[in-house]
């Protein structure tokens, strides 16, 4: 059974009554199939040691070496060969124990040719015409898409582009090798380049509450809590609001099909408040206000800083109480909160998390993962990883995989009754265009956004704001100003600027303007 370039792929055939078959191999070889027969089940390990088909038909019952008997040593030679059983037993038993040793497909004898072309496809066509389909389908909605974006677009198509690209780009991840890497990748840039447009131009209409919601325009970090979580707790069931910091969509989608067999997900979507740094973004989250508003109405709670230091954060709990106080919520316990910033604890809370249905609220923060992108940064071994999006999604998906997160949430599926909120603050964007940003030596330190007394940079790539109060952000002294990058960028010192060019490049940033930080998902859970 030689493999040539030519065939679509190579076939052992195993039955005892082989001749009987010889329509449906004459259609295969047709079809540009390679088809190798065997009558009994020793002639056939034989072949099978031999030639490595691509694709067994086996019979189930044999005289001699049974076809389950077989099937277990085809597989012990090598398991990634698919198998599929071939028999006129329709005993549920058999089908069982074939199950149990790792059959790939079962056919029912007679057989007919459509049944045996789907089986061939399947296995050894499938990928090649699930490529074909979604180059065919890509190259559609490319252009499709690249039209779109030379419109003034609302809120809500770009949350449709941006779901489209990341669909894209994880499908992509299956198909490495289409070349199609680089394409998508400028398609990414010019809808970054586009929305940050749209943003610099329209955000700060966004916070203006009194205008008409009929309008499309995004719910804000501070609406979350009142229109996903309030309504939960009007009733007496225990409800828990879970907050992964720095979470992305395409890294949801792959926490999501862990989660399907145990919920039913419902997902929406809103806009981070600028700028997409945990000290603004989930600060507002908590606290249902504006940067500026919590200075106002609750500088004891504010702290000022420039950087993602979760002290930034202490004060949440207190901030969600203050929230449901004025939305006169009443609740028949304490808010029960919890951060997790490290492994240990994370499975402590997962042993707990049961008992915490006792509770009417129970808020869950969760550092991970904003965890992972900065140690990407820091650590060569992780870069090495996670070398681009593909792969730092699928560091993303082992993590979660084993992650108290994970446990927790599976374990809630259980509870009566529970209500789940899952949300993000921010995502996060792959940095790869330094940027020149001048100021002195007070300006803050964040390689997205910097605040200070006249802080500069060049307009093209950063969005500047001179008078803070407009856009809700509290002011740090008399002179403050505010820039915040847009698309890829990231802020470099002219001071040893190479080398901080060179260190930053290519590292998971947020604070910034762009898709991947700013369209966040927020997802109610029902268990099953």
């Amino acid at each position: 059974m030689a493999h040539t370039t030519q065939a679509k792929g190579n076939i052992l055939w195993v039955d005892d009554e082989i001749e009987l078959l010889r329509p449906h191999i004459i259609l295969l070889e047709h079809r540009g199939y390679e088809v190798a027969t065997a009558t009994n089940g020793e002639d056939a390990l034989e072949l099978f040691r031999e030639a490595k088909p691509d694709l067994v038909f086996l019979d189930e019952s044999m005289v001699g070496m049974s076809g389950l008997e077989a099937l277990s040593a085809f597989k012990d030679v090598d398991a990634s060969i698919p198998v599929v059983m071939v028999t006129k037993n329709e005993a549920e038993t058999v089908m069982d124990e074939a199950i149990g040793r790792k059959i790939d497909d079962y056919l029912t004898k007679p057989v007919n040719p459509a049944q045996i072309l789907a089986a061939c496809k399947k296995f050894l066509e499938s990928r090649k015409i699930t490529s074909e389909k979604f180059t065919q389908e890509y190259l559609q909605g490319f252009n499709e898409l690249t039209m779109r974006m030379q419109d003034r677009l609302p809120w809500s198509e770009w949350v449709d582009i941006y779901t489209k690209l990341v669909s894209w780009s994880m499908e992509l991840d299956k198909y490495p090798d289409l070349g199609l890497g680089e394409t998508l990748n400028n398609q990414w840039r010019e809808a970054n380049a586009e929305f940050s447009k749209f943003v610099e131009r329209d955000y700060k209409s966004w916070l203006d509450r009194d205008r008409n919601r009929n309008e499309d325009m995004p719910l804000l970090s501070p609406n979350i809590v009142e229109k996903y979580v309030v309504p939960h707790l009007r009733t007496d069931k225990p409800t828990f609001f879970f907050v992964v910091d720095c979470m992305r969509l395409d890294q949801w989608l792959l926490m999501e099909e862990l989660l399907r067999p145990y919920f039913s997900i419902e997902r929406d979507y809103y806009s981070s408040i600028l700028p997409t740094a945990t000290p603004y973004a989930r600060n507002s989250i908590f606290a249902g206000l504006f940067p500026s508003e919590i200075q106002q109405h609750y500088p004891e709670y504010w702290i000022d800083g420039s950087g993602d230091d979760h002290s930034q954060n202490k004060h949440e709990k207190e901030l969600l109480g203050k929230l449901l106080e004025r939305r006169r919520v009443r609740l028949r316990s304490d808010i029960k909160y919890v951060k997790i910033l490290d492994t240990d604890f994370g499975k402590r809370i997962e042993n707990e998390i049961v008992s915490y249905a006792q509770n009417h609220l129970s808020v869950i923060v969760v550092n991970v993962v904003d965890m992972i992108a900065h140690s990407r940064s820091d650590y060569p071994i992780l870069k090495e990883i996670a070398p681009n999006e593909s792969a730092y999604r699928s560091l993303t998906k082992s993590w979660f995989q084993h992650s108290s997160l994970f446990g927790m949430l599976k374990l809630l599926a259980g509870v009566p009754g529970a209500r789940i909120v899952l949300t993000t603050d921010h995502g996060s964007v792959r940095c790869m265009r330094g940027a020149k940003a001048l100021g002195d030596r007070d300006t803050s330190t964040c390689l997205r956004f910097k605040f200070g007394r006249n802080v500069k940079a060049d307009e093209r790539n950063s969005m500047f704001i001179r008078n803070p109060e407009e856009y809700k952000l509290p002011k740090h002294g008399v002179a403050t100003n505010y820039i915040i990058a847009k698309e890829d960028y990231y802020f470099v010192y002219p001071t040893d600027y190479n080398y901080y060019l060179s260190h930053y490049r290519d590292s998971f940033q947020h604070g910034g303007i762009s898709l991947e930080e700013m369209i966040l998902p927020v997802i109610t859970l029902q268990s099953k």
